[in-house]
């Protein structure tokens, strides 16, 4: 049982949540489910702008699920005995892991990396999807002071942080202020998206759900597509190329395309906020919980419609020469806590382009959580519940959720 919170002066009060439903009840299992939750892809030249053919639309493979995808002429890399582009764990080495650098697209706002990717190329998705506002969100620019936003939702006995995170942080990167602290400090229990991503665990589930050496993704796509693929891994440094990628469920192709950049930059999940948290809160002897598993974010992601997976990666291809500046503009937005364009560049391009992913990764997830959110309301406490960024803006946020459940939210200044 949660100590009984002392109000503060100058917050507002909501009034109690009513029938709420069951915060216990699992995250819904659709057909639309993606098969967790942010960047972008350097700009490519010479030949990878120069492909025979458009990518097509994502929208355009949602309407045609049916459409029967073109072989790829000559030789595919030989599938018996070593796979190619899977390696062992450097600190457990009877634990193999796929060779690329992790998951995270702008696109997957909530999903965040592995932490198997500090020692080896491992992934992980930690729906953490973000789409990744919240992956985006991850390069700390120029030293201006941080001020990230920060909500409260109360009662007469509880009080409710909510912030907003990214998962890779540069190790230098400063974005603590004194509202946060005392918010944290205040707090007894800390919930973040997912507490059991240690390496073998993640390992053990991208290989289960992230690999798939039978089906090689060259084939899955038109000819001019996986030269083009062959082209942007080169070119961005994904090891082992598309040897590397052909292997992989095109979920996890597209992931290791967006975050690769990334790590190469030098962000590194474990300076992420959400661990940074974590690792603060546990440190005081506080309580950490997750609000998902690691294999249910992974699933979010591996459970989407075939057709669905395939239009992810050819949007991440499309993209590839719009992430720089947008990863710029994603941080600069975070550090001030400018939510407005957090939504605008995070969200609004999926939820326009790609409306069935949106509400996977995004919308149902949301609902779910604020469910949750609603029912911690009903006992004495003080919590401070952090997600991915992207899950607290815009127009289908977690706030916009608890309001439509009779729960108001204050942003605090």
């Amino acid at each position: 049982m949660l100590r009984k919170a002392v109000a503060k002066p100058g917050v507002g009060v909501a009034k109690p949540c009513r029938d709420v439903p069951n915060p216990d009840t699992e995250v819904p299992d659709t057909d639309g489910d993606v098969r967790n939750l942010d960047a972008g892809i350097p700009s490519i030249d010479g030949d990878a702008h120069n492909s025979d053919a458009e990518v097509p639309d994502i929208n355009e493979e949602v309407r045609n699920p049916g459409t029967e995808v073109a072989e790829v002429g000559g030789d595919r890399p030989d599938l018996d005995g070593e796979v190619p582009g899977i390696g062992r764990h450097l600190r457990h080495p009877d634990i193999a892991v796929p060779q690329a650098n992790g998951p995270r697209h702008r696109h997957l706002a909530g999903i965040e990396l592995s932490a198997t990717c500090r020692d080896t190329r491992g992934m992980k998705p930690s729906i953490t999807l973000r789409l990744l506002a919240c992956l985006a969100l991850l390069l700390a620019g120029a030293p201006a002071l941080a001020k990230p936003a920060l909500w409260v939702v109360k009662d007469a006995d509880t009080t409710i942080y909510l912030f907003g995170t990214v998962h890779l942080m540069p190790s230098d990167a400063s974005w603590h202020d004194p509202t946060l602290d005392r918010a944290m400090a205040d707090s007894q229990t800390l919930y973040i998206e997912l507490t059991d991503d240690d390496p073998a665990n993640m390992a053990a589930l991208v290989l289960r759900y992230g690999m798939d050496a039978t089906h090689p993704l060259s084939g899955q796509l038109s000819q001019s597509e996986a030269h083009r693929l062959g082209l942007l891994a080169n070119k961005i440094g994904v090891p082992g190329g598309m040897q590397t990628l052909n292997v992989m469920r095109p979920w996890l192709a597209a992931l290791t395309l967006a975050v690769t950049p990334l790590l190469k930059a030098g962000l590194d999940p474990e300076h992420g906020v959400d661990k940074q948290l974590k690792a603060q809160m546990a440190g005081a002897g506080k309580q950490v919980l997750g609000l998902e598993t690691a294999e249910q974010q992974i699933r979010f992601l591996a459970d989407m419609p075939r057709a669905i997976e395939l239009a992810l990666l050819r949007s991440t291809m499309r993209d590839a020469d719009k992430g720089a500046f947008q990863l710029t503009e994603l941080i600069d937005a975070w550090k001030v806590g400018d939510v407005d364009t957090i939504a605008r560049i995070g969200n609004d391009d999926m939820r326009l382009r790609e409306p069935k992913l949106y509400q996977l990764l995004l919308v149902q997830r949301n609902q779910v959580w604020a469910t949750k959110i609603a029912a911690i309301l009903q006992q004495p406490g003080t919590v401070f519940i952090a997600v991915g960024a992207a899950h607290l803006a815009g127009p289908d946020s977690v706030q916009a959720r608890l309001e439509l459940l009779g729960v108001p939210v204050e942003r605090l200044p």
